[in-house]
């Protein structure tokens, strides 16, 4: 069974940073796209970024493009998501999700449906 950990979360002032990492357990988590997600309160669950296996393709929300950075580590057992110039609109709880099919390693995945592995979440907030 997959446990993906998300860390980093936290209270920011708007035009602040902050670093998310997630790390993952259970399966080999490096062979697999990874991605990250928000949901604020009564909204749906949105697409962040995501990753592929190697690291080598990226994809980003338009909300967040030039300011979110997703990476993965060396070893491809942790995943990062630097997020810089923060809004306030950017306010949500923030998940790590791992993909359940081996043959999209290639791919930065946006549809959450290919994600079949979820962390707690960790809360973002920004205030104004």
């Amino acid at each position: 069974q997959v446990q993906l950990v998300e860390s980093g979360g936290g209270l920011v002032q708007a035009g602040g940073s902050l670093r998310l990492s997630c790390t993952a357990s259970g399966r080999t988590f490096s062979n697999y796209a990874m991605g990250w997600f928000r949901q604020a309160p009564g909204k749906e669950r949105e697409f962040v970024a995501a990753i592929s296996w190697s690291g080598g393709t990226t994809g980003y929300a338009d909300s967040v493009k030039g300011r979110f950075t997703i990476s993965r580590g060396n070893a491809k057992d942790t995943v990062y998501l630097q997020m810089n110039s923060l809004k306030p609109e950017d306010t949500a709880v923030y998940y790590c999700a791992l993909a359940g099919d081996y043959s999209s390693r290639y791919w930065a995945l946006s549809n959450r449906n290919k994600y079949d592995s979820w962390g707690q979440g960790t809360q973002v907030t920004v205030s104004s």
